[in-house]
């Protein structure tokens, strides 16, 4: 099999050969460019503590012990409350075949309101990661940080993508395809990856960000463009290309650079580096093939920024780099790109709140 990150064509036939496996069926909504969305299934198990399964165990055993409560989900939906750790079965499964590894991320708009979503396995050490060969369920581990949300069956709150082998380009292959086709508007920052610093000096107004209010009410995630953006975020303003961070605090930044990635590549947001500060960005991280690309109706996107800081305020300078994009090449090119007749919220997007916000 060809190298790569798995696209759109190849999802279908892993779905046609039980590979990927579901109940009820995949639907076609589900498949994206480079990744394949998950849904939540009938149950949710209230955890008094998040848990890996580990070696040998699965997640259905060790639920005894961190078991508080169970919620049957129902058309009418059920609230998953701020500050707690709930573990909803999905209703996909996996038999991968050798060679053929996965990894998990939040959706974008999970991503922005602080829903921390997690894959979890039987057997399984690590959040998001699946080895090749696995065989059994899929499970996701909700934590919202900073608002209760109601959720339905078959809501998709993480997204799955499979790879061939190692497709990670280098930094030396990543600043070739700089040069072969500009991944950056400006001066491309590359080490372990495209670096991605932060804009608080934007070319209009002092508007910078956005930070989530603590008190607030429920989100139907099924509700979009419905709820005021005040009711659930502070302004945030800056006229000096700084602000500061509160301890514990949510905030929603852009990046100074605006992206492209090419419709043969992928790519994943990672953190930058542990030791440059008290904060840590990013919770939704694929970047779909097309995404901020001409051919698929973009001029560049700007990355939207989810940052919390954590034991200390920490104060955040203008372009200062925060976050990397890691580039992967596709195994080949989707039929299907990111913004190009399907339904992207976030093509062409500078400073952004997610979907269910309306401003004003």
């Amino acid at each position: 099999m060809t190298i790569g990150v798995l696209p759109d064509t190849m999802l279908e036939e892993m779905i046609a050969r039980g590979e990927i496996a579901a109940e009820p069926a995949v639907i076609p909504e589900q498949i994206q460019p480079a990744s394949l969305d998950l849904r939540l299934g009938r149950v949710a198990y209230r955890l008094r503590a998040s848990f890996l399964a580990g070696k040998g165990r699965r997640v259905e055993d060790r639920l005894e012990d961190f078991e508080m409560h169970r919620m049957n989900v129902t058309e009418d939906g059920v609230v998953l409350e701020k500050g707690c750790v709930y573990l909803v079965p999905l209703m996909e499964s996996l038999s991968l075949p050798e060679g053929i590894t996965a990894v998990a991320n939040a959706k974008s708009s999970t991503g922005r309101l602080d829903l921390l979503t997690r894959l979890i396995t039987d057997e399984g050490t690590e959040f998001d990661r699946i080895p090749e060969g696995y065989q059994g369920p899929l499970y996701a581990e909700i934590c919202p940080r900073s608002f209760s949300v109601l959720v339905r069956p078959g809501m998709r709150l993480n997204q799955i993508r499979f790879r061939a082998g190692q497709a990670v380009l280098s930094d030396p292959e990543l600043k070739i395809l700089h040069q072969q086709e500009p991944l950056v508007d400006g001066e491309a920052v590359i080490d372990e990856g495209l670096g991605f610093s932060v804009d608080l000096r934007p070319a209009e107004g002092d508007l910078v960000g956005y930070r989530a209010k603590p008190h607030t009410g429920v989100i139907d995630l099924d509700r979009i463009a419905h709820y005021p953006a005040s009711d659930f975020w502070e302004e945030v303003r800056s006229d000096d290309g700084r602000i500061i961070l509160d301890p514990g605090a949510f905030y929603i930044l852009v990046s100074r650079e605006a992206v492209t990635i090419p419709p043969d590549h992928a790519a994943e947001m990672a953190p930058y580096l542990a030791m440059v500060g008290e904060f840590r960005v990013h919770y939704a991280g694929f970047f779909d093939p097309g995404f901020g690309h001409g051919a698929a109706g973009g001029a560049g996107s700007r990355g939207v920024l989810e940052v919390r800081c954590h034991e200390a305020p920490f104060a955040l300078e203008h372009g200062q780099v925060v976050g990397r994009l890691v580039y992967e090449r596709m195994a080949e090119e989707p039929k299907q790109l990111y913004g190009k007749g399907i339904a992207s919220n976030y093509q062409g997007q500078g400073l952004k709140l997610a979907k269910h916000f309306r401003m004003g």
